[in-house]
């Protein structure tokens, strides 16, 4: 298993993120990783919070990279200073729309820039020196004109030099063991890791979903709405469909389970403890809420 956070923007966000660390840390993920610039935001802090988390952790940190609105010339200083630092592995994104540049309609590419993930990916792997991980979307991008576009575009990044992926969160099953049979016939056997986020803050995950265009379904959404005026339930029916939807994953070969954590522990945790023998009882479910000037929405796997 692995886990995601994002840079936090405020000295109480550091605060929290380095206490969720310190609790996850005790399942001995394989790694975690930091997004980069999420919801097209400007304001990097990813390289700053890759250092915090391996010196928390004591384990492997992989920094994502994003390209669209950057130059090359940018993207290369980003890579010199995570080669610097140490890191070996990168999730390359083509990343979200600038806030800015939707607002005002400024060209998305920049003069030289990169237009696709797969372009950053070779970019990279020219270079030399990283192994590069990318993201797909078992139910198709939100922008993708069709899931036979999307299944090639995924393609493309692993001819280009991906050599693992991470998907897009998702509720339904059924979709992750599709894709992976399409593109294990088109040749593609990199593993293809499920990323995992339950349903749970209701509202949050829901303008998450209806951002990235994951299928949240009409039964989680009744279910979810039934208990609108008990947050607790909530939590509870959401670890539940998590982790019986993981245990069905693992079972039927998933390589493994990447959580977005939007760096607030207890839903994972308390997924990873029932994933194991006799797990100990647990405290509150969910906790405090995050702040609002701490919530991101997670970075466009594109």
């Amino acid at each position: 298993m692995s886990f995601e956070f994002f840079p936090p923007k405020t000295a109480a966000g550091e605060a929290k993120l380095r206490q969720a660390a310190l609790q996850l840390a005790e399942f001995e993920p394989d790694f975690v990783s930091v997004t980069f610039g999420a919801g097209g935001s400007s304001n990097v802090k990813t390289l700053e919070t890759c250092v915090s988390l391996r010196e928390t952790m004591g384990l492997e940190v992989i920094p994502h990279i994003s390209c669209i609105g950057r130059t090359p010339e940018e993207i290369e200083e980003h890579l010199e200073r995570y080669r610097e630092a140490g890191f070996g592995k990168l999730l390359a994104l083509r990343g979200d729309v600038p806030i800015d540049a939707e607002a005002s309609g400024a060209p998305l590419v920049t003069d030289g820039g990169f237009r696709y993930a797969s372009e950053l990916v070779a970019f990279i792997k020219n270079r030399g020196g990283f192994h590069i991980l990318v993201g797909c979307y078992p139910e198709g991008h939100p922008e993708a004109p069709s899931m036979q576009h999307d299944v090639e575009n995924f393609v493309r990044k692993v001819e280009a030099g991906a050599e693992v992926a991470i998907t897009q969160y998702f509720f339904n099953n059924a979709a992750y063991f599709h894709f992976v049979h399409e593109v294990r016939r088109r040749g593609v056997d990199i593993p293809i890791v499920v990323g995992l986020m339950p349903s749970a803050p209701y509202a949050q995950v829901l303008r998450f979903s209806e951002k990235c265009g994951a299928d949240l379904p009409l039964w989680i959404r009744k279910r979810m709405e039934g208990y609108q005026d008990d947050p607790v339930s909530q939590v509870d029916f959401a670890i539940d469909v998590a982790t019986q939807q993981v245990e069905e994953l693992l079972h039927n070969g998933a390589p493994g389970i990447h959580f977005y954590t939007l760096n607030h522990p207890e839903a994972t945790m308390r997924i990873c403890e029932r994933l194991r023998p006799n797990p100990p009882e647990l405290g509150e479910p969910w906790g405090d809420a995050l702040a609002p000037d701490e919530i991101d929405i997670p970075s466009s796997l594109s």
